[in-house]
């Protein structure tokens, strides 16, 4: 009995020590190390998508309080500098407090207060429009011409609207823009799908595909970025795909447990049709500031000629 128990034991301690080695060989394969953003050259349209996580006002301390808001948010101001993007979309940028309650967003407010050069769309009255899932673009260069919302559900146009299997409202916003320059226009939609549920993902992708489709069709420039809760190649992805846009892989993990743990492969992405050029990325940034992380995602951010840049 004795031998028996010595063997089990040792096949314990192989067994951890198999999936510590795995899990570090993983870290290091979706680790992209220390990435330099170098600005967006020439007419190239640099855009980014980031989940900058939810911030529980009526928390004052804890993970992801009002107390934890204070040691992120500028780190967060920093992580967005950094990246030089003309157009970054986020996801669950929202102070939660009760219910659909917008009213108060800390982050959003905190980014352009520190960022007069960008201005917010695809966000509004929280009462007729989402206000968790923004875009920061650059005034100087764009323009935003509309904007929208749908939601994964049943009811796409009603807002708030539970999804498919009734758990939180999830959607996609979306704006479409004019170069200010060349006034070329495209559009960005900016989705989050649920982690938890995979038949959610699926019904929620079949829903936005079939919504940018039409624009597609049209000959429209589109992206389609955000958090798909999915990795590269997942069904998730093809079904997005079957409207017409391409992914680029994202080389680098982007969801990292708020600890740089670097697992699992990317769950943030972005897309484009087949008439945009992609000039260099996609590209994770990957760094702490101020030694601390600003969320518990990476952005991804890629750069990109329209049509007209490349005539």
């Amino acid at each position: 009995m004795l031998r028996v128990l010595k063997w089990v034991f040792r096949g314990v301690v192989w067994t951890f020590a198999v999936l510590a080695l795995v899990a570090c060989a993983l870290h290091v394969t979706n680790s992209d190390g220390d990435v330099s953003v170098a600005p967006p050259e020439d007419t190239a349209l640099r855009i980014a998508s980031y989940n900058v996580h939810y911030i529980i006002l009526n928390d004052a301390t804890g993970p992801w309080s009002v107390g934890d808001w204070e040691r992120r948010k500028l780190p967060l101001d920093k992580a967005f500098k950094a990246l030089q993007a003309d157009i970054v979309a986020f996801q669950e940028m929202e102070s939660f407090q009760r219910g659909s309650d917008g009213s108060v967003n800390l982050a959003r407010d905190h980014l352009l207060e520190r960022n007069p050069d960008y201005g917010v769309t695809a966000t509004g009255d929280w009462r007729t429009f989402p206000p968790t899932q923004p875009l920061f673009y650059l005034k100087d260069r764009l323009q935003p011409l509309d904007q929208g919302w749908f939601f994964f559900s049943e009811t796409p146009d009603v807002i708030y609207s539970p999804t498919f299997n009734g758990s939180y409202p999830a959607f996609a916003s979306w704006t479409q823009f004019e170069d200010r320059n060349t006034g070329e226009r495209f559009r960005v939609a900016n989705v989050h799908f649920e982690y938890s549920s995979r038949s959610n993902r699926l019904l929620s992708a079949e829903l936005v595909r079939d919504r940018i489709k039409p624009w597609i069709d049209a000959g429209e420039t589109v992206f389609l970025v955000g958090d798909l809760n999915a990795l590269h190649g997942a069904r998730t992805m093809d079904i997005l795909e079957s409207a017409g846009v391409t992914f680029d892989r994202t080389p680098a993990a982007t969801y990292h447990l708020n600890r740089g743990i670097h697992v699992l492969g990317a769950i943030d992405h972005l897309s484009r049709t087949p008439d945009v050029a992609l000039v260099d990325g996609p590209a994770v940034l990957q760094e702490r500031f101020d030694g601390e992380w600003p969320s518990d995602h990476h952005p991804v951010y890629a750069d990109y000629l329209l049509p007209y840049a490349q005539k």
